[in-house]
């Protein structure tokens, strides 16, 4: 990071507070966004006026046992409250994890066991506090308050909703659309995550832009309807995975391990495509607003090279996990291996019509098939520049200039238009 654009601080102006947590969120209408930040403003000038910090709190169901970066994009907007000075919750969704939120799901998802999320948590706090302060972090889980609910509890905190209001949201409404079913059991994880508003006296929630409905509607409604002031939501965008499109996620193989070695977090971080250098900076560095600015600059200079941008976005990532000399030798590694000597002399240039990177090779005539493709690439056997290429949707980007393509150990190529 530069050492000229230092972090704000609970000294900072309202405003640079207010422009780096409101950094990389998506309201998804311009309306929402400017109440929200109206709102945030207020609360943090009151906080300020009164020395009571504000209650700051991020859900985290552990469906399964290893976060990865995308998981720590809240995490990073929950450690900026805390250098702000406020008063951080990590929940645990104990409780809420059983059931699953149904947000940016087309169909139910299965129940888990009591056991397989108790398995799964165990190691969650230790994961995020690669991220947050645990010295000025409380750990909490929501089965302390959702497991003493009585029924009659829960039907009163259900009488603040319709059910047009559950058939408007988006996932649900596709799904009534093809006729696919909805259960009812699924509409209660919204009344679950309201009520941890509510039981923590939440000022503030922060979360994925899939949860506007669980925190605005539901937590701030539940809030009101219990005489609490509604909470501020701060919803940040979602990170894309390894191919730059597709939201990050274990199940699709296109994510980043947070626990993964230094070596292989940078490699995998270099294998992002250019078009979503700037989002990554955006969601998982801990660049503030300006120091954006000068990286978007510098994206948009023709004259300076992608690589560059991303090898600083490499060594900034593996900082936060791991330290500067961790990076360095991360960096060194990657150099050694994929930038000095591996590449003949005389690689052949071929014009490739195809884009797809499985396409490509068969048509070189690097491999039989694209069975066999797949199975390279599945293997680590296939790379673009140095940089190992992740998945078989793949699409080669040259437009940038020509790419040297290395299939196995004996198959070199440097594709161009």
């Amino acid at each position: 990071m530069s050492e000229t654009m230092p972090t704000p601080t609970p000294n900072s102006s309202l405003d640079e507070q207010v422009a780096l947590l409101m950094q990389g969120t998506d309201y998804g209408d311009a309306q929402t966004a400017r109440t929200m930040a109206r709102e945030l403003r207020a609360r943090l000038e009151d906080s300020q006026k009164t020395g009571k910090p504000l209650k700051v709190y991020c859900g985290y169901d552990p469906r399964t046992s290893d976060l990865h970066l995308g998981h720590t994009i809240t995490m990073r907007k929950l450690r900026q409250f805390q250098e702000l000075g406020h008063e951080v919750t990590f929940l645990i969704g104990n409780y809420t994890s059983l059931l699953g939120d149904p947000s940016d799901k087309d169909k139910a998802r299965d129940l888990l066991t009591a056991e397989d999320v108790a398995r799964n948590a165990r190691t969650y706090s230790e994961q995020a506090f690669k991220i947050l302060d645990a010295s000025k972090t409380r750990v909490r889980y929501n089965a302390e308050w959702l497991g003493e609910l009585s029924f009659l509890e829960v039907i009163k905190i259900a009488q603040n909703f319709t059910v047009q209001q559950f058939m408007t949201r988006e996932n649900f409404a596709l799904r009534l659309e093809k006729g696919e079913p909805i259960y009812l059991h699924e509409t209660f994880y919204a009344l679950m995550q309201g009520y941890d508003a509510v039981a923590q006296e939440t000022d503030v929630q922060v979360g994925g832009s899939d949860q506007l409905f669980n925190i605005l509607t539901a937590g701030r409604k539940l809030q009101d309807a219990n005489g609490q002031k509604p909470q501020i939501g701060i919803f940040v965008k979602i990170l894309p995975g390894l191919d730059g499109k597709v939201k990050m996620s274990k199940s699709l193989g296109n994510h980043i391990p947070i626990l993964a070695a230094p070596d292989d977090m940078y490699g995998k971080v270099m294998s992002i495509p250019d078009s979503a250098l700037e989002v990554y900076f955006e969601l998982a560095t801990r660049y503030t607003p300006p120091q954006l600015a000068e990286v978007r600059r510098k994206i948009a200079d023709s004259t300076i090279n992608p690589r560059d941008i991303k090898m600083e976005l490499a060594r900034e990532i593996v900082s936060i996990f791991y330290d500067d000399a961790a990076a360095h030798h991360a960096e060194q590694d990657f150099i050694t291996k994929f930038q000095k000597g591996e590449v003949p002399a005389d690689v052949q240039e071929v014009a490739v019509q195809a884009r797809n990177i499985v396409d490509v090779i068969v048509e070189l005539g690097f491999a039989k098939s694209k069975g066999e493709v797949r199975r390279l690439i599945d293997g680590g056997g296939v790379s673009l520049d140095g940089v190992k290429v992740a998945e078989a949707k793949h699409d080669v980007d040259l437009s940038k200039g020509p790419v040297i393509l290395k299939v196995g150990k004996r198959h070199f190529a440097k594709l161009v238009e």
